[in-house]
């Protein structure tokens, strides 16, 4: 399992910039929304390759049917 990060850097002017690694899909967005509500507007939001990414994995049965 990847390990889920999120780093917040913030510049001498008091502008601060949050990534995250680790997460797929939109569990990013949910595990960082309590340091963006903290840290006041969002002025930018750039996805990465890893918010394309699927969270559900399809599961395959397989059906038998009795012989006659």
């Amino acid at each position: 399992m990847t390990t889920q990060q999120i780093q917040i850097d913030i510049s001498p002017t008091g502008e601060s910039k949050l990534q995250t690694s680790g997460f797929t899909g939109k569990t990013c967005q949910e595990a960082s929304w309590f340091l963006e509500q903290a840290l006041g507007q969002k002025t930018a939001e750039t996805l990465t390759p890893e918010y394309y990414q699927t969270t559900t994995h399809q599961r395959q049965t397989e059906h038998l049917k009795e012989s006659p």
